[in-house]
């Protein structure tokens, strides 16, 4: 097992190398010197999306939303907090589907909100529709592991 994990920044997407006996959550990039964990989603296109996913060695969670649609805008507020609560043990991204349609296609999403989890690489687990708190907190928790 390796000595360090590799966590995409959520800024500038350069890849760094993270000690594991380090608190990610304090970390900063290599090359931008930003956190690499704000507690808030990133919002990300294809290509940002593509790096994240080819170069992270934690879970991806990603929110397939769009602005005109009142239950994407009714999760916000519930996945934000859980980026908030459960980062760094994964990423939490926003993809909208209206700019990245895709992103959206090349997953399958048919209705949104749709929440894709990704483990190395790969989808690991697929939601659809609205969650609240603690149904999304769990849902993270079991496949993430």
């Amino acid at each position: 097992m390796s000595d360090r994990i590799q966590i995409v920044c959520p800024h500038c997407d350069a890849a760094n190398r993270v000690p594991v006996d380090r608190d990610a959550a304090v970390g900063k990039c290599g090359r931008c010197g930003e956190p690499l964990f704000t507690g808030k989603p990133a919002a990300l296109t294809t290509a940002r999306f593509g790096k994240h996913l080819a170069n992270s060695d934690i879970p991806i969670v990603a929110d397939f939303w769009a602005s005109w649609c009142g239950p994407c805008r009714a999760m916000a507020p519930i996945f934000d907090a859980a980026a908030k609560s459960l980062e760094p043990r994964a990423r939490f991204v926003k993809i909208d589907v209206d700019a990245e349609p895709a992103l959206a296609q090349q997953f399958g999403v048919r209705g949104i909100p749709a929440l894709f989890l990704f483990k190395d690489g790969k989808v690991a687990a697929h939601h659809s529709g609205l969650a609240d708190a603690s149904l999304l907190r769990r849902w993270v928790e079991t496949n993430a592991a």
